[in-house]
């Protein structure tokens, strides 16, 4: 496991001030707690609309929920899990989903992405859900169960910690959730010990231009948003290369704020290490 190094201007415990205090830390990953766990709730009562990542204090507009996605694919999808969504892309569409593979979604939330994998890698495939938000989870399960899908099952956990045996899955898919972690060569690091070798990421995050550095990320947004949290194109890269991975590409695709844009990230664990 690549041992987790500096990655430049900003910090990768980039919350507003880029600091990197422990307790501030545990602050902050109870914040993103609180702010997923009411949205969901907020669904679960019937008082929730269509979320958004950065909706709220700190929100960014347009370009995240369901928006992303192509009609088609959410016509029969449960509305617990539209009315949810709170992903910046479609990382489904990103990973290139085949039959048969095992895919595990980082920060699954109310199951969208989840149960949109779980219908391209079929009966002979697997999707494990990972999430650390109680009242996401509940969602999940109820998204699952409307929806029929058989072949997927649910984790309680942190990203930052992933409860999976090494070498485990095929694919990691993400929705705007590695900008929100406090330690993400951590993530980078756990993503890297649970792919196969040959495995790949397909991932849609926040990524920063190159010119915003933290003040400039924080003035645009808050972490739990979002905002403060992204890395820059270069950091994304160093990151991802740090800990291992091959073949990385970070594409924009829109922006969602000045300087800040939903982007694409893909890479490959080397088949042979």
């Amino acid at each position: 496991m690549t041992e987790a190094t500096p990655l430049g201007p900003a910090s990768v415990h980039s919350g507003p001030a880029g600091h990197t205090d422990r307790h501030s830390d545990d602050e902050l990953v109870e914040q993103v707690r609180e702010r997923y766990a009411s949205a969901a709730r907020a669904v679960a009562e019937g008082a929730g609309s269509q979320a958004s990542c950065c909706g709220g204090e700190g929100g960014c507009g347009d370009g995240f929920g369901v928006v992303v996605y192509q009609p088609g694919e959410m016509a029969d999808l449960p509305e617990v899990a539209r009315l949810a969504s709170l992903g910046c892309g479609n990382p489904v569409a990103v990973a290139d989903l085949h039959p048969g593979e095992t895919v595990l979604d980082l920060g699954s939330g109310a199951g969208l992405d989840l149960v949109l994998s779980a219908r391209r890698v079929g009966a002979s495939g697997k999707v494990y859900g990972l999430d650390m938000t109680d009242e996401m989870l509940a969602l999940a399960r109820r998204t699952m169960a409307e929806a029929g899908v058989g072949n997927a099952e649910l984790l309680r956990g942190r990203i930052e910690a992933i409860p999976l045996p090494a070498e485990s899955v095929d694919v990691v898919i993400s929705n705007c959730v590695v900008n929100l972690s406090v330690d993400k060569p951590a993530v980078a690091a756990e993503v890297f010990r649970v792919l196969r070798p040959g495995g790949r990421i397909g991932i849609s995050d926040v990524v920063a231009e190159d010119r915003l550095g933290p003040a400039e990320r924080a003035q645009r947004g808050d972490h739990v948003g979002c905002i403060a949290g992204a890395l820059s194109l270069s950091e994304y890269h160093r990151l991802l290369s740090r800990a291992g991975f091959e073949e990385v590409e970070i594409s924009f695709t829109h922006e969602v704020a000045d300087g800040l844009h939903g982007a694409i990230v893909r890479a490959m664990r080397p088949a042979t290490c």
